[in-house]
């Protein structure tokens, strides 16, 4: 039956990765993959055979239509990412709407997801959160930061390494100097590390120690 899987894929550690997902990459016609020299190490770990395809970013508008009528036809393909839940901060979203514009079948499996062990971790209530992903990076940054100094519930960003400093920096002047916050990095993998204070005492910190992995930023409420 013509079936779009969306297929969860390890932050870093092999070993967060579900049983159903490796039988769904096992029998599947295709993995469609981000970047398929990152998903060929993950298939070679399980002994995973699969064809594999490129689906990321700079393709996506290109290929979406062609790959859903490939679907429709028959064909049963997997989505995965580098790491984590794919369409999260991540490709996938186009190629879900083309099929659900089709009426093919997309089934979602649970799996590995950066967000949640940062928002756990973090110690600030997780009750409720708002998650922005990664943060306009020049036409309308600024506002919306101010917007988010506002936000009565706790707040989730990604961040990459070489931005991280200025982002705590451009945060602080929005929303204050003791607002406190939560930066976990290397999730799942051997370095993994969170560090909790104020943007103030975390700065600091990341003046002093370089910033390395990807960073997940979570913020207090007001």
């Amino acid at each position: 039956m013509s079936k779009l899987f969306i297929v969860p894929t390890p932050l870093g550690n092999l070993e967060d990765i579900t049983l159903r997902a490796i039988r769904v990459l096992r029998e599947v016609d295709l993995i469609l993959a981000e970047d398929t020299r990152t998903t060929r190490k993950l298939l070679n770990h399980y002994e995973i055979d699969t064809k594999l395809q490129s689906y990321h970013i700079f393709n996506e508008h290109q290929k979406t239509a062609e790959l859903a009528n490939r679907v429709e036809s028959g064909e049963t393909m997997a989505l995965v990412s580098d790491a984590g839940t794919p369409s999260i901060s991540d490709p996938g979203f186009m190629l879900v709407r083309a099929c659900v514009e089709k009426n093919i079948q997309v089934e979602c499996l649970p799996g590995a997801t950066a967000l949640i062990p940062a928002l756990v971790v973090s110690g600030f209530p997780s009750d409720k959160f708002c998650f922005e992903g990664f943060l306009p990076h020049k036409k309308g940054r600024k506002t919306r930061m101010a917007e988010l100094a506002l936000e009565p519930r706790t707040i989730i960003l990604y961040e990459s390494p070489h931005r991280i400093l200025k982002a705590l920096q451009e945060l602080q002047q929005v929303m204050g100097d003791e607002r406190r916050c939560s930066v976990s990095r290397e999730l799942t993998k051997l370095h993994e590390e969170t560090i909790r204070g104020t943007f103030t005492e975390l700065i600091g910190h990341f003046t002093k120690n370089a910033p390395r992995g990807e960073m997940v930023v979570v913020i207090s409420a007001l």
